[in-house]
């Protein structure tokens, strides 16, 4: 039930200025999203000591006002944004502004309930940040190396020139990955226990460090909806639907995606798993996605338990 006096609010982040609305007072105002708007927006925010505050995860805009609140010990979620949407439909709200948006958040905290999840410490977002350039560096190398097959001889060289330039800033990326990680002892240490893993890489240990927290903490069952690799049922009365994958952290699961295919490969455990899947009548992605499922099951009970790879083959 309820408590009279638990506090929502819902933030709508853009990129001058955070638009706030409190529930169940239905106050509402605005603050700059630079340093100074943010450490009033928390003192207020103190006062009214909240039971939930909710944002958007809006491309990074966010995480000033997520740092400092989070430093401030105040309750602090961010939610993905296709939730929020989905939820704003079911209640009616089509329109969309900052006032509107920030509303539907604070209603959003108050009948959801999003679970409160570890914020990123300063080293995890270094390591988000390194992430999000490799990306960005891949996504330019691939666009570049298009164009040079169907580019003019005139301008061919340039393109190469550009192309090796991005390739030698990757390996940069990639080194200071490894860096950063290493810098941290019990990073290095879940670091090491993930690489322990036949098919797991720099890339995606990186990746589950940074963007996948709760990894050691959940049970096998949430880690896996969190990726968005545990199927979900689609019933309705007597119809009974395929279980399907969806939602999760894109990015993470694309990771795992890659890891995956090579694991199918070269690691005997996932390789077997995959071909009884595929013998028993499976499609190739659907048998993909179950070893998906239970490489990163695993790698969660491996953090957990921290137990490398070879103690943990057994319970594949």
């Amino acid at each position: 039930m309820e408590l009279i006096n638990e506090v929502f609010v819902g933030i709508d982040v853009s990129k001058a200025s955070l638009d706030v609305f409190v529930l169940p007072q239905g106050d509402s105002f605005t603050m700059a999203n630079d340093e100074a708007g943010v450490e009033v927006l928390a003192e207020r925010l103190e006062e009214l000591k909240p039971t939930l505050v909710v944002l958007e995860a809006t491309g990074g805009l966010q995480n000033l006002a997520v740092g400092v609140l989070h430093a401030k010990q105040l309750p602090v979620v961010v939610a993905n944004p296709r939730q929020v949407r989905d939820f704003a439909k079911a209640m009616g709200k089509l329109a969309k502004s900052d006032g509107i948006d920030a509303q539907v958040l604070a209603n959003f905290a108050q009948r959801i309930k999003p679970e409160l999840r570890p914020i990123k410490d300063e080293s995890a977002q270094v390591l988000s940040a390194l992430l999000s350039r490799r990306r960005q560096l891949v996504e330019m190398l691939v666009a570049e190396k298009n164009r040079l097959n169907s580019a003019r001889k005139e301008v061919r060289p340039d393109i190469q020139k550009h192309i090796a330039w991005l390739e030698s800033r990757l390996k940069k990326t990639n080194k200071d990955m490894e860096k950063a990680i290493k810098a941290t002892p019990a990073w290095k240490e879940k670091g090491d226990l993930l690489t322990s893993m036949p098919g797991v890489g720099t890339v995606l240990s990186t990746t589950l460090l940074s963007d996948l927290p709760e990894l050691g903490q959940a049970t096998g069952k949430q880690i896996a909806a969190l990726v968005g690799v545990a199927p979900l049922n689609r019933d309705s009365g007597k119809y009974h639907g395929h279980r399907q994958v969806w939602g999760g952290r894109s990015q993470v699961r694309a990771v795992l995606f890659m890891a995956a295919t090579t694991a199918i490969r070269f690691n005997p455990v996932f390789k077997a798993f995959f071909n009884r899947l595929r013998q028993a009548g499976k499609t190739y992605k659907l048998a993909l996605t179950a070893v998906m499922r239970k490489m990163i099951v695993t790698l969660n009970a491996m953090v957990k338990n921290h137990s490398p790879w070879q103690q943990t083959a057994m319970d594949c």
